[in-house]
């Protein structure tokens, strides 16, 4: 035993090797080979434009939500109110055994004169239509909105034969503000609306009986991307003001109001983002009296309609 020069577990028994023992290093052959052509840069995960390419998709996906299907107001007055402004309403869907009252025979009369279906239909298949909405037994279908293209809003303003007057919204995602916003466009003259594809309402059932039915008359205009879409449009002559308590001219000192103009509205909360803020010319504030909370979006875009309509009638402009 002491002559066995041998340490104990010192020889290696070659059938304990795991794999081929010569070629490629121990690997398989199927291992070496190739993997095909290079993906295209949009293919490939990580690489910008493959992000890109995602963005662009996701901001799609986005605007066809905004125009997914028919929607229906809600409510004896909330429907009169929208068969008054003319809202192109295709059904009118009136509860089975309803109690009828003045809005409701208004309500069936102004459907049955503009050619509008009317429906008798159980009660609880109405609260299914309005997603249990408080309907009072009347319920109106609305298409869905038809968006164009933003060449188009500037296409339309041009073809007025006025100064350009465009609004934008930034991030307004409540659509009784946006519904307000496009009534006050309408009123003080501008030639279209645009709507980001991401973070921001649509024209719902909410927004049309808001607008009292001026989405039907106005263009409305959905961008992919809203910085860049402003920025083409300062490429083609207009100017960009945008909406903001720290603005750096008050209303009183927009030397703008006659020229080719876009009104930018920032959201609810917020604001402006951070690239729209950059890319307006001028951003604007409203004097307010000490102690008052700031207006919200759709009054203070009306403000500033307002006082832009009025420049441009002063300067015959209009």
């Amino acid at each position: 035993m002491a002559g066995n020069s041998k340490r104990r577990g010192a020889i290696r028994n070659p059938g304990s090797k795991k794999g081929a023992v010569k070629g490629s290093g121990g690997q398989r052959r199927k291992a070496l080979e190739g993997k095909g052509p290079t993906p295209r840069a949009e293919m490939r995960p990580g690489h910008p434009a493959q992000r890109r390419a995602a963005a662009a998709a996701k901001a799609e996906r986005s605007r066809e939500r905004k125009n997914e299907g028919p929607e229906v107001i809600a409510g004896r007055n909330p429907v009169v109110e929208a068969l008054r402004a003319g809202v192109p309403g295709t059904s009118l869907f009136v509860a089975l055994n309803i109690d009828a009252d003045d809005r409701v025979n208004e309500a069936v009369q102004l459907a049955a004169d503009r050619g509008i279906s009317i429906l008798e239909i159980p009660r609880e298949e109405l609260d299914r239509k309005t997603n249990r909405a408080v309907h009072q037994g009347l319920g109106l279908q609305v298409p869905p909105f038809e968006y164009v293209h933003p060449d188009d809003l500037l296409a339309t303003a041009r073809d007025s034969g006025e100064p350009p007057l465009l609004v934008a919204l930034d991030g307004v995602t409540d659509p009784r503000n946006l519904g307000a916003v496009v009534r006050s466009a309408a009123a003080f003259g501008a030639h279209g609306v645009l709507l980001p594809a991401r973070r921001s309402a649509g024209i719902t059932a909410v927004a049309w009986r808001t607008s009292a039915g001026t989405a039907a008359k106005l263009p409305i205009a959905v961008a992919t991307n809203l910085t860049r879409q402003l920025k083409a449009w300062a490429d083609d002559g207009l100017m960009i003001a945008g909406l903001d308590a720290d603005g750096s001219v008050d209303i009183d000192g927009l030397n703008l109001a006659a020229d080719p103009l876009v009104i930018v509205v920032g959201s609810e909360g917020r604001g402006l983002s951070r690239l729209v803020r950059e890319t307006c010319d001028v951003t604007v504030s409203i004097p307010m009296a000490a102690g008052v909370e700031s207006l919200n979006a759709s009054v203070a875009a009306a403000v500033l309609l307002a006082e832009v309509a009025r420049r441009r009638r002063q300067s015959g402009r209009v």
